[in-house]
């Protein structure tokens, strides 16, 4: 099938070769190597850090570009400014990185820095480590940084830190210098100013020491615990007062490492039937009461997940107490803790299911935040309807809603807006989450949510492991339809425009009677109808898009009637009845409410309303 695709869109996905799906596609490979010291009484810390890094571009690399994110907990920072001049600042920064002392700031510093055995010229601007190479990394080749690095743990405001709101010491995520991303765009060296990430596969092999009485939880599997005193149940073996232990973990096929470590954790462990290992830390007093629920809850998500999306591949997982509300990391997650039980069940829902889009399927998430928050939010409605039955409807429909709001607000950004340069964090949230979840659930309404469902595991099967991007997800749903729908992520992509539907008429022509339709914004979709008789009697129609090029499947017993196709350049579409008008009780778009049709209002005429205009005076109205 020929096909014509927008020239912004191109320039949205960028590399030519990425609107064919997987031909040509390449990805860099990392192995961290990182011995890790942190003084929880000055909250200081050292540590040294081998990277072994592998050019699998076509590109030869004459520079490279670290994050060290912890400097963006310093007043006057890029964090810092953007919190503050923003027109709604995030409530958990606000002014508060501003006000910061000497001994609450983040800081992050390197102190040597050898590529190959050779010294590397380096500057750091803000959160970005910029290094010259001494030598380039030619195409399929493997160069060794060696980097000794220290600084101080921030108080926690954003997702870092020490010290958090609900008592939890140490909150390890962006805690050590990660090498940016590199990829067919070039270098993502984006300065931390609290969004989203990006970062390359690879095995980390952390060693971390701190004082003894201090439980560490972290990604990847625990590597020593006959060395650190570690059960099942929690620390079962004493330390001397002011001892220092080091705990090993390891984990393979990772794009980060998360740690948190408090000296009053308890620990949980659930073993599933297919052998995942799944760990809770979390303090336990009269409000955490809820965690005693939580993980048959989560074994359910975890199994539910396996049959609709996938297999979770690692051995482990884990569900901290820590951060600053719910933050996902590769085999682990940070919330708070103090919640309701469907509270607590929902931010570790949401959290886990990252582990597939950005643990497993890890979209550039600065460029593509709704490709995992979104369909995070999709799948995580599904997942509690499940596990919470008893609700009716769409359980995506809240995510409707939400765009609805946003686009009346005057404050709606494209989706491909950078996540970093978004005008408000408002239009951020709605736009990752709620019209990230609307674009999955709008899909599943053009193509069938059978096909959705099958498509959904396929793009999981094809790009795990792999950074995709929003050219590959369309190619596989195309695949799977086997229609066309560049047009429909041209629209939700590229635009605002909105969808909304009216029936403009009902006329009797010739003893029949004849509906009008009109299509009152731009976004179009395919239509469904409803012709309700006073009989009782109903008759549904269903009309596509001719940009379709076809139209999605019927369930068995399904009676629907096709029309020819709508045309997206027309504004309106007349049916032509086998009753008439007299016998009309109510005419109705939309029937079962799963198009995200902006105005409601105006999808309905019954026969209190109908019109007996001639055609003649509707014409351009």
């Amino acid at each position: 099938m020929l096909r014509t695709i927008t020239y912004l869109f191109i320039i949205v996905c960028h590399s030519g070769s990425q609107l064919l799906g997987q031909h040509g596609y390449w990805q860099q490979k990392v192995s961290y190597a990182i011995d890790f010291q942190l003084d929880v009484n000055s909250n200081k810390f050292q540590g040294k850090q081998q990277l072994s890094y592998t050019n699998h571009s076509p590109d030869t690399l004459r520079q490279a570009f670290f994050h060290l994110y912890l400097n963006a907990f310093q007043p006057g920072s890029d964090m810092d400014v953007r919190s503050r001049s923003i027109i709604d600042p995030d409530s958990r920064v606000g002014s508060r990185i501003a006000a910061l002392k000497p001994d609450q700031v983040g800081r992050q510093e390197v102190s040597r820095l050898l590529v190959d055995g050779k010294k590397a010229e380096f500057v750091i601007e803000g959160t970005i480590l910029e290094v010259k190479l001494p030598q380039p990394i030619l195409p399929g080749k493997t160069a060794v940084f060696e980097l000794d690095f220290q600084g101080q743990v921030p108080v926690q405001i954003r997702r870092t830190g020490r010290d958090n709101e609900e008592g939890i010491r140490y909150s390890m995520s962006q805690w050590y210098p990660k090498i940016c991303a590199y990829d067919f765009y070039g270098w993502h060296a984006n300065p931390y100013v609290g969004r989203e990430f990006h970062g390359e596969w690879g095995d980390f092999n952390v060693k971390l020491t701190l004082q003894s009485d201090y439980v560490v939880a972290a990604t990847g599997v625990l590597q020593n615990p006959e060395v650190v005193g570690y059960g099942y149940g929690g620390m079962n073996k004493k330390h001397n007062a002011g001892e220092t232990l080091t705990w090993n973990f390891k984990a393979e096929n990772v794009h980060d490492f998360v740690w948190a470590a408090d000296p009053d954790f308890k620990h949980d462990v659930l073993k599933t039937q297919s052998g995942l290992e799944l760990h809770f830390f979390y303090q336990s007093d009269s409000t955490t009461k809820p965690w005693a629920d939580l993980p048959g809850y989560t074994a359910k998500a975890f199994d539910i997940m396996a049959r609709d999306y996938g297999r979770y591949p690692y051995p482990v997982y884990s569900v901290i107490q820590g951060g600053d509300g719910g933050m996902e990391y590769p085999m682990a997650t940070l919330i708070t803790g103090r919640r309701s039980l469907k509270s607590l069940v929902g931010v570790t829902v949401h959290e886990l299911i990252h582990s597939w889009f950005q643990g497993m399927l890890a979209t550039n998430e600065a460029l593509y935040p709704w490709m995992d928050e979104g369909f995070t939010s999709y799948a995580s409605n599904d997942v509690m309807a499940e596990l919470f039955p008893g609700s009716t409807g769409n359980p995506h429909h809240k995510s409707h809603e939400s765009v609805a709001m946003l686009l009346n607000s005057g404050q709606a950004e494209p989706l491909t807006t950078h996540a970093d340069h978004y005008q408000t964090n408002f239009c951020y949230g709605v736009n990752s989450y709620s019209k990230g979840e609307m674009l999955l659930d709008q899909l599943g309404y053009v193509m069938g949510p059978d096909l959705l469902r099958v498509g959904m595991k396929r793009y999981f099967e094809s790009w795990k492991f792999k950074h995709p991007t929003p050219v590959d997800f369309m190619r596989i749903m195309e695949k799977q339809s086997g229609l066309e729908l560049d047009w429909f992520f041209e629209y939700f992509l590229n635009t605002t425009y909105a969808v909304d539907y009216a029936v403009r008429a009902v006329r009797e022509v010739e003893n029949k009677a004849q509906v009008e339709i009109a299509r009152t914004l731009p976004f179009p979709m395919p239509v469904e109808l409803e012709v309700e008789l006073k009989n009782g009697d109903k008759m549904n129609f269903y009309i596509p898009l001719d940009l379709m090029r076809g139209l999605r499947p019927f369930a068995k017993g399904e009676a629907v009637k096709v029309l020819p196709d709508w045309h997206w350049v027309q504004n309106s579409y007349r049916v032509d009845l086998p009753v008439r008008v007299q016998n009309i009780e109510r005419v109705r778009l939309n029937p079962g409410g799963n198009m995200a049709d902006l105005e409601k209002g105006n999808n309905v005429m019954d026969a209190s309303t109908i019109k007996q205009k001639p055609w003649e005076d509707y014409e351009g109205k």
